[in-house]
């Protein structure tokens, strides 16, 4: 994508809506045995699709996303939630539950995720709305789900460019080798991936555009096709609310910026001030979410110079 011709494009999201418990603990959750009383716990919308659907469209983007859903209160609750005018959502009904996450977090922001009612593995789908819809997408953010494999191809054959966000892929795992196969760019979190610069340096070498990896609270990385590497802090000065959500901020706060022309660096820097800005909501997105709000808040931490705390290469 050349930086001369990049605008804010057309997302198909495909993929990754659920009904999350999110119960916060008042200490991280051990091995043994007990009784914990909960600090707090509500009900949301979860699921990666959902988390980027919600912010791109706060920042601009139009925004194509498909999902399944059962037909029951919970599938009723995630369509109201991604009611926004620049969201167009495409339901396949099925009968069964809409997926649903049970979501343990320590008070840190770590996770430990429960797949209490898990997405249809395999349904019989008709692709033909994609197909029609193909010529108008610009960017493809498929979601690591076992149904959304059939999109892979449509959006290649179709040369959209694709981006896959793998999570906490762990470097083996052969679930993941068609997304990741298919990809022109990758996210990735280094949870499960201790030598992510291996990694990074071989899908480069395969041919991707460039691969940005997140850890945490410690920044993310990134590395372009020309062998270059960038270091990015996190933003500060937001307090931890729930942590929900901020990997998929960070895709969305990145995109925002990338597709206006800006650096992979600068990019970086605004994946994480909208991934902070997450962190201090209980949804998926920041509540106040606005291009001009991001502005404000990137001009902040650029003038406080908080991305300079990085991991270092």
């Amino acid at each position: 994508m050349n930086a001369n011709t990049r605008s804010n494009k057309t997302v198909l999201i495909v993929g990754g809506t659920s009904i999350d418990t999110i119960i916060h603990l008042p200490a991280p959750l051990t091995g043994e045995p007990k009784t914990i009383w909960a600090k707090k716990a509500y009900k949301a919308v979860g699921g990666t699709g959902a988390g980027k659907a919600l912010n791109l469209a706060r920042l601009g983007f139009p925004v194509l996303m498909h999902s399944i859903l059962g037909r029951d209160a919970e599938a009723q609750q995630i369509i109201k939630t991604c009611d926004h005018p620049n969201i167009k959502l495409v339901v396949d009904y099925l009968d069964e539950p809409t997926e649903q996450h049970t979501n343990l977090m320590a008070p840190t922001g770590e996770r430990i995720s429960l797949y209490t009612i898990p997405p249809c593995e395999s349904p019989a789908l008709d692709w033909q709305f994609l197909e029609a819809a193909i010529d108008t997408i610009d960017i493809a953010a498929i979601s690591i789900l076992n149904y959304t494999r059939p999109s892979l191809a449509i959006a290649r054959a179709a040369g959209k460019a694709v981006w896959i966000d793998l999570h906490d892929y762990d470097g083996k795992n052969p679930y993941h080798q068609a997304f990741i196969d298919a990809a022109d760019v990758i996210f990735v979190a280094s949870d499960n991936l201790p030598d992510y610069k291996t990694f990074m340096r071989e899908q480069v070498a395969a041919g991707k555009e460039f691969v940005v990896c997140t850890h945490g609270k410690a920044g993310s990385t990134a590395l372009d096709s020309q062998g270059n590497w960038y270091e990015c802090g996190i933003a500060t000065g937001y307090p931890l609310v729930d942590s929900n959500g901020a990997g998929d901020a960070y895709f969305s706060g990145f995109l925002y910026a990338y597709g206006r022309g800006k650096t992979l660096q600068e990019s970086m820097q605004y994946g994480a001030t909208v991934a902070a800005m997450c962190i201090n909501s209980e949804h998926l997105y920041p509540e106040n979410l606005a291009p001009e709000i991001l502005e404000q808040h990137y001009a902040v931490q650029l003038k406080a110079n908080t991305f300079t705390s990085a991991p270092g290469l």
